[in-house]
């Protein structure tokens, strides 16, 4: 499934709305935070809810918040681990629809030489730092806290070898890409699953305007300030692709066209109807698609190395990225042990 420019602009803003609810959103429900028991050095351990799980918190002095994770360790909690950052989409997992709830990360990690950490907020954020405050969500300021904050205190709490890994979905892939460029070597693998990297284009800012007001009723412009503005420019990871050069990268987006897991027996319980997975998230995915061929040609253009998976189906929906996170994972590894 493909459309020229025009066409997918026309997709973005007719459907953008109806998708975020409908799949990046769809209402699971997660255990919630415990009080705290006591600080260990930089993260709070709320519970330890199996042998390799945990809740956490990490507070966040730039949002004068508690910041609620999930924790995956390696059997016997060794030192020296590795550091995986996944991202939630467009709930920022507040909304029940997350990595663990909806996709087998816990067992799949469990033999696993590597930290996997689950933030539990960000709804409708972009995993980014705002200019200015919004009535609805306050003000943001994600890229201070997982670039400053947060990978201090998991390191200096789970004992990590400080090498970092960071992977996100749908709004989450494209924040992976800026959060990355923007780091220097503190992200050494970057994975990207069915996102757009192209913010600054009409159809891009359509997309990122219509996510940010879905999901959390938020204001763009207190974002990145009004649409073109140099924020837009410095958040756009296509433009800015060859700060990516370095980082160990793996980019994915199923066609739109319908596949294995667009059927009734792979829905979960609150999952939208099959038939509004396969039109609406199949045109979304289509949408994905196109941005993930041309951010992989920029990277190509480039010389900059890219494990680029483009699968002949698959639509915007939680089974297909769980397989790119299998996919996936040699590729975040290696750049982890390079």
């Amino acid at each position: 499934m493909s459309t020229g420019p025009g066409g997918f602009r026309t997709m973005i803003g007719t459907l953008v709305l109806a998708v975020v609810s409908a799949f990046a959103m769809a209402p699971w429900a997660t255990a919630a935070p415990q009080p705290s028991t006591g600080s260990t050095g930089g993260l709070t351990f709320v519970e330890q809810l199996d042998d390799n799980l945990w809740l956490a918190t990490a507070h966040s002095a730039a949002m004068n918040a508690d910041i609620p994770l999930q924790v995956i360790r390696p059997a016997g909690n060794p030192a020296d681990a590795p550091t995986l950052y996944l991202l939630n989409g467009a709930g920022g997992g507040e909304d029940g629809a997350n990595w663990l709830a909806q996709t087998d990360a816990r067992t799949f990690f469990a033999d696993k030489l590597v930290n996997v950490v689950i933030p539990m907020k960000g709804i409708g954020s972009y995993y980014t730092d705002w200019v200015a405050d919004d009535p609805k969500i306050g003000r943001p300021m994600w890229e201070t806290f997982l670039t400053r904050e947060l990978p201090s205190a998991v390191d200096a709490t789970l004992k990590t070898n400080g090498r970092n890994a960071i992977a996100g979905l749908s709004m989450s892939a494209t924040s992976v890409l800026t959060l990355a460029g923007e780091t220097g070597d503190l992200y050494r693998s970057v994975a990207s699953y069915s996102g757009c990297a192209r913010t600054s284009t009409p159809e891009g800012a359509a997309a990122v305007r219509g996510i940010v007001y879905t999901a959390a009723g938020a204001n763009v412009d207190n974002m990145w300030g009004p649409t073109g503005s140099a924020d837009w420019i410095r958040h756009d990871p296509y433009i800015n692709a060859a700060k990516l050069r370095g980082r160990t990268l793996y980019l994915s987006a199923g066609s739109g066209l319908a596949g294995r897991y667009d059927t009734p027996e792979h829905q979960a319980p609150g999952a939208p109807p099959v038939a509004n997975q396969i039109v609406v998230g199949g045109a979304l995915e289509a949408a994905a698609r196109q941005c993930t061929e041309q951010m992989a040609q920029r990277l190509r253009d480039l010389n900059i190395p890219a494990t680029v998976n483009l699968p002949a189906t698959g639509t915007h929906s939680w089974m297909y990225w769980q397989d790119q996170l299998h996919r996936s994972w040699p590729t975040i590894a290696a750049g982890l042990n390079s």
